[in-house]
């Protein structure tokens, strides 16, 4: 008896939902939904590969190649980011990349690569002359340079640059120069309490007036350019015509001091004495 009421009450609820159409697109559109959402679920399941997790390789040190075909045994992308030149890893192999090794990613996840250059990038040497050395250090790392050596000479300018060196020569400012060198600095030290001669250096061109200068532990101080020099070659060739202090046995300056000087490529600026002999070969 009973079974007979459930069975009737069952079939008033399926008439009822017949003839009311708005009650049966509800139910079928919430089944609908329901079912949508399993099967959407399990796609992404399998797409995305839930739980599944692979373990970034290491890969510096190789090569382009090396690196695109052991990232693709592990179902890994590879993907080239930046460049940088550094000296303890070999050129043109993977410097760094970015997941790190060891960290868990998914299959097809990109790992992006940070080359090592084949060649430095090259950078305009900066000027550092009369800069403190911690402002020069500064300026130095601001271009991507590195401090090299540091040599002392006697000047009133403790701790203030005085050359610039690059492989034992002097660097000018704007020079070419590759990222990452060391810049050699010749720094002041203070004035002695000795005093040296002053040389005669008319006649004379820069290098040589550099090194007779040196000699006594002087220096080249302002260098004044006449109208006849027009580029840096000819400020090389140039002669000395005049000097201040001028050379004489009685002036003495303490060590370390400067010395200004004026040129020219008008040899007949130039006042040759009986023990002067210029070089005009060039």
């Amino acid at each position: 008896m009973n079974s007979e009421k459930l069975i009737s009450a069952v079939k008033k609820v399926y008439r009822f939902i017949v003839e009311h159409i708005l009650l049966r697109n509800l139910i079928l559109a919430f089944l609908i939904l329901i079912a949508g959402t399993f099967i959407i679920m399990f796609i992404l399941k399998i797409y995305t590969r839930h739980n599944e997790e692979l373990t970034v390789p290491d890969l510096r040190g190789l090569t382009l190649e090396e690196a695109k075909a052991k990232a693709e045994s592990k179902q890994l992308q590879i993907v080239v980011f930046d460049s940088v030149f550094l000296t303890d890893f070999e050129r043109g192999t993977v410097a760094e990349h970015h997941p790190k090794t060891g960290f868990k990613v998914k299959r097809n996840r990109k790992i992006f690569l940070t080359m090592n250059a084949m060649n430095p990038e090259r950078v305009p040497m900066p000027d550092l002359i009369s800069l403190t050395f911690r402002q020069a250090t500064a300026r130095l790392e601001s271009s991507s340079l590195k401090v090299g050596e540091l040599f002392y000479e006697p000047d009133i300018g403790i701790n203030l640059v005085l050359q610039q060196r690059f492989h034992g020569k002097d660097i000018l400012p704007g020079d070419s120069i590759s990222k990452g060198s060391r810049i050699d600095l010749v720094l002041g030290k203070g004035l002695s309490d000795e005093s040296s001669a002053v040389p005669d250096l008319v006649g004379l061109k820069m290098e040589e007036a550099r090194i007779r200068a040196a000699d006594r532990f002087l220096r080249i101080g302002g260098i004044l350019d006449d109208n006849t020099i027009t580029s840096e070659e000819d400020r090389i060739k140039a002669w000395i015509y005049q000097q201040r202090p001028e050379s004489s046995p009685n002036v003495m300056l303490p060590m370390g001091s400067s010395i200004d000087i004026w040129i020219t490529m008008d040899s007949t600026k130039v006042p040759v004495s009986d023990t002067l002999t210029m070089n005009t070969d060039e």
